[in-house]
């Protein structure tokens, strides 16, 4: 940014304060020498901005780039971390195995039903029929 629009920022910045609570706009213009100064009144954010084929086109400023920048750095290498995974066969999340208690819970389960079948086949196979648990006979009419 020029030395000559610094003053300028400066007096844009003081005003965001008082604009934004007169209930005007989130975004104050300010004209400079090379274009315009685009103001956040709600967080500071300065653009700088340029009137091309009759539009405004605004860019960020240089911490705001810096800051832009700095994120798509990131991105790119944990794309390239993760495509390096995928390439050779390696993946990110690795499940997680079930604990013990949860073996032994589901293992008790699966022998209850393991019984309870079994007890049914073999009742089937004696001739028997049994009703099941909870549930009064009723009696076969043929």
């Amino acid at each position: 940014m020029r030395i000559s629009a610094l003053p300028l920022t400066l007096v844009a910045a003081l005003a965001a304060g008082a604009a934004h609570a007169e209930g005007e706009g989130r975004y104050r213009m300010e004209k400079t020498d090379t274009g315009f100064v685009r103001l956040d009144t709600a967080s500071g954010d300065l653009s700088l901005c340029q009137e091309k084929d009759g539009q405004i086109v605004c860019r960020m400023a240089a911490d705001e780039r810096a800051a832009f920048e700095k994120e798509l750095d990131l991105l790119t290498k944990r794309v390239e971390a993760l495509e390096k995974a995928v390439a050779t066969g390696q993946s990110a999340a690795k499940p997680a195995l079930p604990s013990d208690e949860e073996i032994d819970r589901t293992m008790s389960i699966m022998e209850k039903m393991m019984q309870r079948f079994m007890g049914i086949v073999k009742n089937l196979e004696d001739g028997k029929e049994e009703p099941a648990p909870g549930k009064d006979a009723v009696p076969q009419k043929t």
